[in-house]
């Protein structure tokens, strides 16, 4: 076999090194022994948002800073390969947390490869790992509408019978299984396996639905403000399922900020240039251009709460079921997308990103 440096198969269509780095779907950057940013690909502008200009001649840690004492300690003090897990960087936009990867290169004493992941995008949860969680209670679900049909029709002769407040007691009765059957269909969303085919559907005029239909719903005074990029192509999805996704994050962008007229919710839309996001599907990269944010100056989850709060029944809410967003993130990866979650403690603000495939790969 021959090996990397034997040019007798060369294929001139072959990519490059530089186009190789260009492809990565996680950020890179390259480092003098001062820790100056000497080289970045395209991944890294799009997670620390800052072209290339911007960052070149930087000092990595005043771009990233300030992070957990012991990394900045070891990238300080010696140039050994290093892997840090879920660490907090800070950027121009917003804190993440990623995963960070300190690469030495024997031949250049000094220099080092630094590679950053952002924890959540491509760990966001496994569609099939969902499914089968709950897929027992979808059975049971099943099983238990019967008996909850008839208790309602019960409920509902009793009613035509009866009169003055047991009247209203009849009435509780229909109301609570409506609610109850409710609940039910949601679980039962989220065990199915099927999945909805995506066609070319506008973002935009999605969004609008979606915060059209939040709007009509709670008369709360909370201002909804719309930061679209009108050039963005279509995206790859459901529109049903699109818009119930919207709906939930929106609505619970309002709940979180409350009834104090001072709440404000950011619905922001973007194309993200590059390979910065990615879903792996069938075995094969998913490219995620298309962004969608639902920004809140609410409170933002609890801080030990915000790595589960994907999981089913996991809520922040008094009265919350805990299905809201695990329904959010089933649909999202049904249509080949991602969803993260992030706090903002700089802006004070919480931000749920959607990323979407674009319907059209050449338009961009």
């Amino acid at each position: 076999m021959a090996q990397p440096s034997d040019l007798s198969n060369f294929d001139p269509a072959r990519p490059g090194s530089s186009e190789q780095i260009a492809g990565l779907l996680f950020a890179l950057i390259l480092v003098d022994p001062n820790l100056q940013i000497v080289e970045v690909n395209q991944a890294a502008e799009n997670m620390l948002g800052r072209g290339a200009k911007r960052l070149l001649g930087q000092g990595l840690l005043q771009v990233i800073g300030p992070i957990d004492p012991r990394v900045e300690h070891r990238l300080g003090t010696n140039d050994a390969a290093l892997v840090a897990r879920e660490i907090m960087i800070s950027t121009d936009e917003t804190e993440r947390r990623i995963n960070l990867t300190v690469s030495p290169l024997a031949s250049h004493p000094g220099w080092r490869v630094i590679t950053l992941s952002e924890v959540g995008h491509d760990e966001t949860g496994n569609n099939e790992e969902l499914a089968s969680s709950m897929g027992a209670p979808s059975i049971l679900a099943h099983e238990i509408k019967n008996p909850l049909a008839a208790i309602r029709g019960a409920a509902q002769l009793a009613a035509r019978k009866l009169t003055g407040s047991d009247t209203k007691l009849a009435t509780m009765i229909t109301d609570e299984v409506d609610r109850i059957v409710r609940l039910i269909d949601r679980m039962q969303q989220l065990g199915a396996r099927s999945t909805e085919t995506g066609e070319p559907c506008n973002p935009h005029e999605a969004i609008r639905s979606a915060i059209a239909t939040v709007r009509a719903a709670n008369k709360a005074k909370v201002e909804i403000i719309e930061e679209f990029d009108p050039s963005l192509p279509p995206v790859i999805a459901n529109r049903d399922a699109l818009e119930q996704v919207l709906i939930n994050l929106i609505s619970n962008a309002r709940d979180a900020v409350g009834p104090s007229g001072q709440g404000q919710v950011t619905v922001r839309t973007r194309f993200v240039s590059g390979l910065a996001f990615s879903a792996i599907r069938f075995g094969r990269a998913v490219r995620l251009p298309i962004e969608i944010t639902i920004s809140d100056n609410g409170p933002g989850v609890e801080r030990g709460m915000r790595d589960h709060i994907f999981e089913p029944f996991v809520s922040s809410k008094k009265s919350g079921q805990g299905l809201g967003l695990a329904l959010v993130r089933k649909l999202v990866h049904d249509m080949n997308g991602s969803v993260s979650h992030e706090r903002d403690a700089k802006q004070g603000l919480t931000r749920f990103r959607v990323h979407l495939p674009m319907a059209n790969s050449k338009s961009r």
